[in-house]
């Protein structure tokens, strides 16, 4: 939830949050429901009701995934495999209406590691992180290379952190720097805030 979670709920206009946890989709079902439980326990914390929203359940279906997520104040989305996740959003048309209900501030958005990496232009550099072959049944196997891009940078997180992916996190930002690619790099507990045109760093 990073060092000032209390940064999200300045942000939501109310308390219902729906969770997205499809970057852990290649995990067995036990380890996959306590990481959606471990979710819905920190939202709880600071005093939201939340309610996951599996974005396999809307594959083909984005109207009705629409209508879903408007029902809501808050959109959380878990860390896990970020092309995982990117497959998942673009078969529900999840992408799509993420991009219009924040262009059009109709919700707040939170998250960490995969759900922040999913907003940056593109994941070029992020397979020296997460492999962008781990394909669990029901998805396609094509790479999905291009992001929401709703920032203008990509993110590093875990960056010289205290996380199993803090040393592959180095080999990304290098080659993001090789590249000529902008970027912000996170330590675990950072988080980027960003209020209608106000954009800050929080540590």
């Amino acid at each position: 939830m990073g060092n000032k979670p209390e940064e999200l709920v300045h942000l939501a206009d109310g308390k219902k949050a729906a969770i997205i946890a499809n970057a852990t989709d290649f995990k067995d079902t036990a380890d996959r429901a306590a990481s959606v439980q471990l979710e819905i326990d920190n939202l709880s914390s600071l005093g939201f009701i939340s309610d996951e929203v599996d974005l396999r359940d809307y594959f083909g279906r984005q109207g009705e995934l629409a209508d879903m997520l408007s029902k809501f104040d808050v959109i959380w989305v878990r860390g896990g495999n970020v092309f995982i996740l990117r497959r998942a959003l673009k078969i529900s048309g999840c992408d799509e209406i993420l991009r219009n209900l924040l262009v059009n501030d109709k919700i707040a958005y939170g998250g960490y590691s995969a759900g922040i990496d999913i907003l940056q232009p593109h994941l070029h550099g992020i397979e020296l992180v997460d492999d962008p072959h781990l394909i669990p049944e029901g998805y396609e196997e094509e790479v999905i290379w291009d992001c929401l891009g709703l920032l203008p940078y990509c993110v590093a997180p875990h960056y010289k952190s205290d996380h199993p992916e803090s040393s592959d996190v180095d080999k990304s930002v290098e080659y993001m720097i090789d590249n000529h690619i902008p970027f912000v790099a996170l330590r675990d507990g950072q988080a980027i805030v960003i209020n209608g045109y106000q954009q800050k760093i929080v540590e």
